[in-house]
């Protein structure tokens, strides 16, 4: 296992904000060279100007400007795709277009993204893949998540798939499994309840450790599994005690 990243490319996805953003930081800290990308141009441009930390605007629902941006960057060492969406509602509440977005974020930019960074990782035989997926998934059935939670399984078997073609090129491809973050995304979610703070003490109330992770927590598992060669197929689960 190792935690120095120097000469290392590595590639983030939804690193404007939230668990995204840490990981750029934490990979960009640990020496690797850094794309952080996202859509959102403006959050982007809060990042901590770094020498080895390039922003990158990128749209991962286009498979073009996916292509594009790989193409322009060269090998890709490790791949973090962060990019995700939630939605509230159960099977009957949902609409189908709600689906449709959430397959479209949560697994075929992953899809995407994989495909491009590949080629080049079988041909060096080594890389690393981390896919974001949730303990709202095939770990765990939460109410009220439905498209959310369909999609995040789907990361589970699509990181597992990956796993298990690659792992002959030493190509490592494993899922992170969050419980309840703090992040912007989060934020907005609880606002939309209507009172913040009830709710926040519901979010906080499910959780075992007594508190919320934070973005911080996630980026350090993010690394770790990075550098960790005899690890692959594996949906970790990062959860304050949730599915104990």
């Amino acid at each position: 296992m190792t935690s120095d990243f120097t000469g290392r490319t590595v590639l983030v996805t939804a690193a404007a904000q939230g668990i995204g953003r840490a990981s750029a930081i934490a990979f960009a800290q640990a020496g690797a060279l850094v794309y952080a990308t996202d859509i959102n141009e403006a959050a982007l441009a809060a990042l901590p100007v770094r020498e080895n930390l390039v922003v990158e605007t990128l749209d991962v629902r286009s498979e073009g400007a996916v292509r594009a941006l790989v193409d322009r960057i060269g090998a890709v060492d490790v791949l973090f795709n962060c990019a995700g969406i939630v939605h509230a509602g159960d099977i009957l509440a949902m609409k189908d277009e709600d689906l449709d977005v959430a397959i479209d974020i949560n697994v075929k930019a992953m899809i995407q993204t994989i495909r491009a960074v590949l080629p080049a990782m079988i041909e060096r035989r080594d890389g690393t893949i981390l896919n974001m997926a949730s303990v709202a998934s095939s770990v765990k059935g939460v109410p009220n998540r439905f498209a959310y939670g369909v999609t995040k399984a789907a990361v589970i078997g699509l990181t597992k798939s990956v796993a298990a073609d690659y792992v002959a090129y030493n190509i490592r491809c494993n899922a992170i499994c969050p419980g309840t973050v703090e992040s912007p995304s989060l934020q907005e979610r609880m606002r939309a309840q209507g009172d913040l703070e009830q709710t926040r003490a519901v979010f906080i109330s499910r959780q075992p450790i007594g508190r919320l992770g934070t973005p911080e927590e996630i980026a350090d598992l993010a690394v770790y599994l990075a550098g960790a060669t005899y690890t692959t197929g594996q949906a970790v689960a990062i959860d304050g005690g949730w599915t104990i």
